[in-house]
């Protein structure tokens, strides 16, 4: 498999368009089930194209665990409207990495927080504002969920659904919490997933699912890097056809002429 060059650069707003208040940025969406590899993916594409970087579960992960911590049930909103009130005072790149997000009692809360309605709209404002106006002086963003391409950003440039199998998803956490010194078994992770699959699939708000026009990935048998090179050799062929387009209708509106030949899809994407 041959690695596909790619710069930075080639999705980033020109500086003319920088100059404008407000320039729309580039969004990349990227969703899946837990332990798909969407977070690895989302996180190294960010990297990669040196865009704003949201791990979207971290923030529901953020408000179970506050919930947990103030003796309340993430399945309860009376319990969980607190929460969301520190978290919105408290909600800081520290709080977002915070290693105590990852453990399992937390997952299993995030997993019920997230279907409460009144939760998922709290947190939609904060997702759809870093969106739009990511931190720094980026050419845009690169969120990874459950319902990114589906309704946090319908509009997204390019969506990704990221899946694998339910075996090799159990595998990767179970091998994830063995590093963090967790306690558990192999079967016991298997059928966390497994749950939260259900959970997730079947809630009536925001179920997590494939948008229509999202390019599917399964990264079973994967590595990161393979994983990557895929999702860069996709972004690379929509870069090159909308480039195409955007030149076939400079040259019949104009005659032939080459401005359109010469737009970069970040000039584009901009205006």
């Amino acid at each position: 498999m041959s690695i596909i060059s790619f710069r930075k650069t080639d999705f980033l707003p020109s500086s003319n368009t920088d100059a404008v208040p407000g320039a729309r940025r580039i969004v990349i969406a990227v969703d899946g089930p837990a332990a798909s590899g969407k977070g690895t993916l989302a996180k190294r594409l960010a990297d990669r194209l040196g865009y704003a970087y949201l791990d979207t579960g971290a923030l529901y992960r953020a408000v179970a665990m506050a919930t947990l911590e103030i003796g309340g049930d993430p399945a309860q909103w009376t319990d969980v409207e607190p929460a969301i009130n520190i978290i919105k005072r408290n909600l800081t790149p520290e709080l977002l990495s915070n290693p105590l997000l990852r453990t399992p009692e937390v997952s299993e809360g995030a997993s019920k927080v997230a279907a409460l309605p009144q939760v998922r709209q709290a947190l939609l404002e904060y997702q759809r504002a870093f969106a739009v106006n990511p931190p720094g002086y980026v050419g845009g963003a690169v969120l990874d969920g459950r319902d990114i391409g589906s309704v946090v950003c319908p509009d997204a440039d390019i969506k990704f659904f990221i899946t694998a199998s339910v075996d090799e998803r159990a595998r990767r956490r179970f091998i994830e919490l063995q590093q963090g010194f967790e306690t558990t078994s192999f079967e016991t992770v298997l059928e966390d997933i497994k749950r939260r699959d259900q959970r997730d699939q079947t809630r009536s708000i925001a179920p997590t699912l494939a948008a229509d026009d999202a390019y599917i990935l399964d990264t079973t048998g994967l590595t990161p890097a393979e994983t990557l090179e895929e999702a860069i050799g996709v972004i690379r062929a929509q870069f090159l056809a909308e480039t195409a387009e955007t030149a076939g209708t400079a040259g019949s509106s104009s005659g032939g002429g080459s401005g359109g030949a010469a737009a970069t899809k970040a000039e584009k994407m901009a205006v």
